[in-house]
């Protein structure tokens, strides 16, 4: 780090050059898992009131009518009263209604806008509301076990989930268990759905799988479907080109709080990280610059792509990079199998932060 003395303008970070994603190494405490669980930057000052509805898709208005509501129906005490009952009360009764909500639709039609949206119409403590990616909830139950994961979600008000995920068998019985337990206690739940969608037409998740695989909690959901097109390319020019290798290299020098990678060599590093660690991977960053990017190998390697794609756009870090572009970053057959939808997601943001990257580069 450079003196005091630095002149206005120039940075300590810039003059040392740029950092380096494949030297990072995070380690994530349990406490930070927990307090992590808000909306990520990117969506921390969004409302429903800034969700514009496609005026040709009357279902996006509709669902911010029924979240609005939903948001309100979830003021006053907890439903369970835990903690705050004696031992001659008997437990208030649940709500009558659905207690949660499952918004199927599309990738990039603004479903966690909405239900980061509810998170913040909610009238509760940021302590009594919780917002996670499936993955972020499955890793907090790895880190805390079951039974403390369920004594410290079961004071709160409402559980948002993100990317609700049937990838994994195991995973999703664990998370429906977890649910479950925590229904009992009053939590409100809501939850978004990116997963295997080859089957289901459209490339569309299909509600009623998420609620039989959840089972005895399908009577507390009420579904909404939002149609409509990807908003991060509506009405906006095309995505910039990538750049040259030069080009990237010399904005990543002069960018403070930048990282320069060759891609190859960070996609080998993402095999050591996990992925519940990619958050923590970006810490600081300003700008991803990444040189040589190329189509990627395998699945698995692609799939973690995915998450860091995500992690990168929630944080709105942009990405600057030379290569292939990013919509020839997965072969034809991973775009026509049952990731389908991940992989046009990670292309959709990879694009709008490539485009947030167009003013690094000096003419």
């Amino acid at each position: 780090m450079s003196s005091s003395t630095t002149a206005p303008g120039q940075s300590s970070i810039a003059e040392a050059g740029p950092q380096s994603l494949c030297a990072r190494e995070p380690h994530v405490p349990a406490d930070r898992l927990v307090a992590e669980m808000v909306p990520p930057p990117r969506f921390d000052s969004v409302r429903f009131d800034t969700y514009i509805p496609d005026p040709n898709q009357p279902s996006q208005t509709e669902a911010v009518r029924v979240l609005s509501g939903f948001a309100a129906g979830l003021g006053g005490a907890h439903s369970s009263g835990a903690g705050k009952r004696r031992w001659f009360q008997k437990k208030a009764a649940a709500p009558t209604g659905p207690r949660g909500v499952y918004l199927d639709g599309g990738y990039g039609v603004g479903k966690t806008h909405l239900l980061a949206s509810l998170w913040h119409a909610t009238p509760a403590a940021p302590e009594q509301k919780a917002f996670g990616t499936f993955v972020e909830l499955t890793n907090l139950v790895g880190a805390l076990g079951f039974q403390q994961t369920v004594r410290t979600l079961s004071g709160h008000r409402l559980l948002c989930i993100d990317e609700f995920e049937l990838d994994d068998p195991g995973d999703t019985v664990l998370v429906s268990s977890l649910l479950a337990r925590l229904v009992d206690e009053g939590v409100a739940l809501a939850a978004t759905s990116n997963t295997l969608p080859g089957k289901l037409g459209e490339g569309r998740f299909a509600s009623a799988d998420f609620l039989r695989e959840i089972q005895g909690l399908a009577t507390h959901f009420k579904s909404l479907r939002i149609d409509g097109e990807d908003y991060r390319h509506r009405g906006l020019p095309q995505a910039p080109a990538p750049y040259s290798d030069e080009q990237v290299t010399k904005a990543a020098y002069a960018t403070a709080g930048a990282s320069l990678d060759d891609f190859p060599h960070l996609l080998d590093h993402l095999a050591r990280v996990h992925p519940s660690r990619y958050g923590a991977l970006t810490d600081g960053l300003e700008a991803v610059c990444l040189t040589d990017v190329t189509p990627v190998p395998d699945q698995s390697t692609a799939l973690r792509l995915v998450v860091l794609a995500d992690r990168l756009y929630d944080r709105e870090v942009p990405v600057l990079a030379s290569g292939v572009p990013f919509d020839q970053l997965f072969s034809e057959e991973m775009l026509n199998g049952g990731y389908r939808k991940k992989y046009f997601r990670a292309i959709s943001r990879l694009t709008a932060l490539a485009r947030d990257a167009q003013g690094l580069v000096k003419a």
